[in-house]
């Protein structure tokens, strides 16, 4: 199998990888990419391709749809990173409260200022007052990795926390700590909240999705963090806002040239996952999901199709990504059996308008068979493994 990484991958995650497979920065038809924040947009994706490894959560820089038209299997790590984004987001609660970072310019401009300095920081300190976050409400929207470990950190801390998420997971559910009250909606927690951080995906339900309107509805002096995604904030409403006072501070983890140099605004370079033992842990997962699927056909923590995971059963396994339509798996069932080949096991899912099935069967799988369940119309692609 051939590997081709477009970004700097961790050792420790290709060190994981079969001593069979090559693994090399520039190659001709690889069989999987990892990736990490390179944009693909512009890529042509050669037929070998049949997955993506994104070594992080976002995959905002992968084209989802192209992937799935052309069965390419597009994972990410989610959580491997959580513990990193969450450290940070606890920064930012107190670089939104405290102004440290305001200080920290001004001070650095009285350097000239000599045997006075002393003085002067004395005096010019009261700028840069700010309140403690202990007993003060915090919201999170969205309560996935990251948002449990900002919630349960907040709620230790002594934050009074709110929590909303529509789609809690039963796994998140367990983890996030029985003093997080649950907010019915994201409107409780802007009507209730002094600190809102957002933790959600960036689609088209929640671009823009702290805006004019939901701003509105918001304490005065409220201090909203977003450590997600840059374009779930709307920045011309958010910078009236600062302008008028109704938001205190803006923290964001995504700086663009029209948040650079706005007073009330801390601009981080992107550093939530960047810390060594972030970029092991999405090195480590997302080469794991790679080698699985390459191998075993095992899908685990795909963003475009369902996840799919079974031990093998049989000598070969058929492996069909395809359109969530009728009678698409009987058709190659059909097909398997027209040539005398029995399915042990055959395991199936589907996720919204795409499926992924597993079949195990005994003796050898033709190519001429691969290749008549691949004329089947909603089938995406097909291999043996």
């Amino acid at each position: 199998m051939k590997i081709q990484t477009i970004n700097k991958i961790a050792a420790c995650g290709l060190e994981r990888l079969p001593a069979n497979f090559e693994v090399a920065d520039q190659m001709d038809a690889p069989d999987a990419i990892l990736v990490r924040s390179a944009a693909m947009h512009e890529m042509v994706f050669p037929e070998s391709l049949l997955a993506i490894g994104r070594a992080g959560a976002g995959v905002n820089n992968i084209p989802i749809d192209r992937c799935t038209s052309q069965g390419i299997v597009v994972f990410n790590t989610p959580g491997a990173n959580a513990n990193a984004v969450k450290e940070l987001v606890l920064a930012g609660l107190f670089l939104a409260s405290r102004k440290v970072v305001q200080g920290i310019n001004w001070v650095q401009g009285i350097k000239e200022n000599g045997e006075t300095v002393a003085k002067d920081v004395e005096k010019g300190k009261s700028a840069f007052v700010g309140p403690e976050i202990k007993g003060k409400k915090l919201g999170v929207i969205g309560l996935g990795a990251i948002g449990v470990l900002v919630a349960n950190a907040a709620q230790e801390l002594g934050m009074q926390v709110y929590g909303y998420d529509p789609y809690l997971s039963v796994d998140a559910a367990w983890r996030l700590s029985q003093f997080v009250k649950h907010a019915a909606s994201a409107e409780e927690i802007y009507a209730e909240c002094d600190y809102i951080t957002i933790h959600v995906p960036q689609n088209d339900a929640t671009k823009g999705m702290i805006n004019k309107n939901t701003i509105a509805q918001m304490k005065d002096g409220v201090r909203i963090l977003n450590f997600a995604r840059a374009g779930l904030v709307n920045t011309a409403d958010m910078k009236e806002a600062l302008a008028e006072g109704k938001v205190a501070c803006y923290v964001v983890d995504f700086p663009e040239a029209d948040v650079l140099g706005v007073e009330n605004i801390v601009a981080i370079p992107h550093l939530g996952a960047s810390t060594p033992e972030s970029e092991d842990n999405c090195a480590c997962m997302a080469c794991d999901e790679i080698a699985d699927y390459l191998l075993n056909g095992n899908i685990t923590h795909s963003v475009n199709f369902p996840d799919v995971v079974a031990p093998r059963t049989a000598q070969t396994r058929i492996c069909v990504l395809h359109q969530n339509i009728p009678a698409i798996l009987s058709r190659a069932s059909d097909i398997v059996a027209s040539r005398g080949l029995n399915i042990d096991q055959l395991t199936s899912r589907s996720r919204k308008e795409n499926s992924y099935a597993l079949l195990d069967v005994q003796g050898a799988v033709s190519e001429e068979l691969l290749q008549e369940i691949a004329a089947i119309e909603g089938v995406y692609r097909v291999r043996a493994v």
